[in-house]
């Protein structure tokens, strides 16, 4: 089958170019010396994650309860929930089970939450690590407070094996330097701190796409153990305008049809219910398209994307065109689909992959 063959819009991966972003990923984190666990909630998708494994990830990081089963009912048997998980209700019962059929951690970063996921558990073997805020200002707690919540998790009956944080503020023009080496700082006074409270950390877990290129200087000790990236296995136009990735990285895009042209603009038929909604404050636009870096997508309805030409980018599409479109934050636009059509670089559809964690937002 091709491409021409389906209808549009639809989510389609180049086979070639998420090969190479999963052999370059792995290969950065192991000539940093650090395990690899990339984030799935990027792909939600069993057909990634299990490529990833096999280029030597040590497991997965997640964001749900609910992503978590569905990788581990795939046979992922090694899982991180990074994320300050409240163990109520039905969530409990269910992190229980989890922690009885995959090794697995979860994030701290109260306690409150310690005193509760240690309710919840009951003894299941699950470890804990202490979220820390690097600079991001959304979860965690000051890399100084660390020490004293480890404690007093361990006392609640928790395993605490180590740290994390995610330097989320990377995501704004120039400042992945600075949050790159926001985010060393902080994991390791924040180990220094587990360390003089008795508490060995083990596991000093950060990273994320836009930082994942760069190599701050490292301390001596309490360096990071593990890196996380999500978006870098697919690229995104957020990651382009961030300069963290070129267009030859990314690996998914939306396939589109012109619907409607005019001098300087047309209208495509792939709105925020397949690109997604997302678009941060910087970001010069809704989306990207890739054969036209100039044009920008300046307005998004349900089912209409109108993109505006520069005059460097060529005639405008005619209608019964189609265009592929980088969506500005991937996570949420393959959130949406059912599957991704595999593609082999050309116009040959080659597999199709079913998103396997769509909806799994509990």
């Amino acid at each position: 089958m091709r491409i021409e063959d389906l209808d549009t819009p639809f989510l389609a991966v180049d086979a070639g170019v998420l090969e190479r972003n999963l052999t370059d990923g792995a290969d950065r984190a192991r000539r940093r010396g650090l395990a690899w666990r990339p984030h799935a909630k990027t792909h939600k998708c069993v057909a990634v994650a299990r490529r990833q494994l096999a280029h030597g990830a040590t497991g997965l990081t997640l964001a749900t309860v609910g992503e978590a089963e569905v990788f581990a009912a795939a046979g992922v048997d090694d899982l991180f929930l990074a994320y300050p998980v409240w163990a109520a209700g039905g969530r409990a019962d269910r992190l229980r089970a989890l922690a009885g059929r995959v090794r697995l951690r979860i994030g701290v970063d109260s306690a409150a939450g310690a005193d509760r996921l240690a309710a919840a558990l009951r003894g299941a073997p699950a470890q804990v690590l202490i979220e820390i805020d690097s600079g991001h200002h959304r979860t965690g707690v000051a890399p100084g407070d660390a020490g004293g919540l480890a404690a007093g998790a361990q006392a609640a009956g928790l395993e605490v094996a180590g740290v994390f944080t995610f330097p989320g503020h990377a995501y704004a023009p120039g400042a992945r330097a600075t949050a790159a080496a926001d985010e060393i700082a902080a994991l390791s006074a924040a180990a220094a701190g587990l360390a003089a409270a008795g508490i060995e950390p083990l596991v000093r877990s950060g990273g994320s796409s836009p930082t994942e290129n760069l190599s701050p200087e490292l301390p001596d000790r309490w360096a990071p153990t593990e890196t996380r990236p999500g978006v870098s296995v697919f690229g995104d136009a957020q990651q382009v305008e961030l300069d963290a990735a070129g267009f030859d990285r990314c690996a998914l895009t939306a396939v589109a049809t012109v619907v409607h042209a005019r001098p300087g603009h047309a209208v495509l038929d792939a709105g925020s219910k397949t690109l997604g909604a997302d678009r941060a404050p910087w970001a010069s636009g809704h989306g990207r398209l890739p054969e036209h870096p100039g044009a920008r997508v300046t307005a998004l309805s349900e089912h209409h994307a109108t993109v505006a030409f520069g005059d460097g980018d060529g005639p405008v599409p005619e209608p019964g065109s189609r265009v592929r479109v980088l969506p500005n934050h991937v996570c949420t636009a393959v959130n949406l689909a059912d599957h991704l059509v595999v593609v082999d670089g050309g116009e040959t559809v080659v597999d199709r992959w079913p998103v396997d964690a769509r909806g799994a937002n509990t």
